[in-house]
């Protein structure tokens, strides 16, 4: 890691289950924090204990996802995969899993599940009309 606050782009780790995302979130969110610190970010809404955080922390560090290191008598977590790697990677999965590639039959499905908004309808068209240009 060059900057100890900015996680490296790597490959993504393995399968990130919806527990630890969500400590990967307070983790990009908040970055570097002590275990403690994270509980204070998830737990109350998960209705989790310190105990749960650190065994999520552990797999997370197994999984590569995220490095610790040592601060006296505790460890600081921090993200070693950004973000936007790590939504792009799942989106990717997704299209590829259910739309066999295809993310244009992603759009399809949601404009004939009716769940897309007109405002998510314009936001489509301008962002492709950005990248047109």
């Amino acid at each position: 890691m060059t900057d100890r606050n900015q996680p490296e782009h790597l490959p993504a780790p393995d399968r990130i289950s919806d527990a630890e995302h969500a400590v990967m979130e307070a983790l990009w969110t908040r970055g570097t924090l002590t275990a403690a610190e994270v509980c204070d970010a998830v737990c109350e809404t998960r209705d989790w204990s310190l105990a749960t955080v650190k065994t999520l922390l552990s797999r997370l560090v197994q999984k590569g996802a995220i490095a610790t290191r040592p601060d006296g008598r505790r460890y600081l977590y921090s993200p070693k995969i950004a973000r936007a790697d790590y939504v792009g990677g799942e989106s990717r999965r997704l299209v590829d899993r259910l739309f066999g590639g295809r993310p244009a039959s992603l759009f399809a499905h949601l404009a004939e599940a009716e769940a897309l908004s007109e405002d998510d309808l314009e936001e489509i068209e301008a962002l492709l009309k950005e990248m047109r240009k």
